[in-house]
């Protein structure tokens, strides 16, 4: 009897990218949704980090790898530089009340080693003063979170169509200068003045693997890198990327 043809497919090696300033995951974990393989790092431990994990200053270990050629390795960098140097909330209600200290912009040499690396790659910052090119906007209610949490990316050696920003559904829940206002999404800061629980801030960013608050609170939604994500290999296959 003549016996069957054994076919063996071999999955696709999935692109490498990188995730620097990487806190617990929330980008990282939407790259790889999207199909990438993915290595973060942070200058802080990070155990709640669901994939390969190095724990170095981000922009030392990224200026190592340039040095060295192991960069290309890797097929796309995403970094979050620490935001509190231009976001609102910093340069807003913090700075007049006097709450804080001061803090030092990483995003120019985050983009000057990024331009370096060769790579297409991705900056992250929340509203405020931080100086990128707003590329490209993010909201939750795109995705139908129950947060809002814009986003703004500048986009380095690619570039995509932004996507349409639907009107908001509604306020965020929360008390305003001694008021309260109830709303569809909750805020994804801070402790007080009606914050949501662990739990709901778990279910409004789409994050599962991690229950501290304060990497909640500094995470950015997995959908909106799964879209960046898609929307970079989709251009890749199609030969339209760098």
């Amino acid at each position: 009897m003549t016996q069957p043809t054994l076919i063996r497919r071999e999955r696709a090696a999935r692109p490498l990218m990188l995730d620097l300033f990487c806190c617990a995951g929330g980008a990282g974990t939407g790259y790889r949704q999207a199909g990438f393989d993915v290595v973060g790092v942070d200058i802080r431990p990070r155990p709640n980090y669901p994939f390969q994990f190095i724990q170095a200053d981000a922009l030392e270990y990224l200026a190592a790898l340039i040095a060295s050629g192991e960069i290309e390795r890797y097929a796309f960098v995403h970094s979050s530089p620490p935001c509190q140097a231009g976001c609102a909330l910093t340069v807003g209600t913090n700075r007049s009340r006097g709450w804080g200290g001061t803090h030092v912009d990483l995003v120019p040499p985050t983009r000057v080693l990024l331009e370096a690396s060769g790579l297409p790659y991705v900056i992250e910052q929340p509203n405020g003063r931080a100086e990128i090119r707003k590329d490209l906007t993010l909201c939750g209610e795109q995705f139908s979170l129950g947060v809002i949490r814009h986003r703004n990316f500048e986009l380095g050696r690619w570039s995509v169509t932004r996507p349409a920003h639907p009107k908001h559904r509604g306020r965020v829940r929360g008390w305003r200068h001694g008021e309260f206002f109830d709303g569809p999404y909750v805020a994804a800061y801070g402790n007080g003045g009606g914050k949501p629980t662990v739990p709901e801030l778990q279910t409004a960013m789409g994050i599962d693997w991690t229950d501290v608050r304060e990497e909640l609170t500094e995470a950015i939604p997995p959908a909106y890198s799964h879209w960046i994500g898609a929307q970079f290999l989709a251009q890749t296959r199609a030969g339209v990327a760098a």
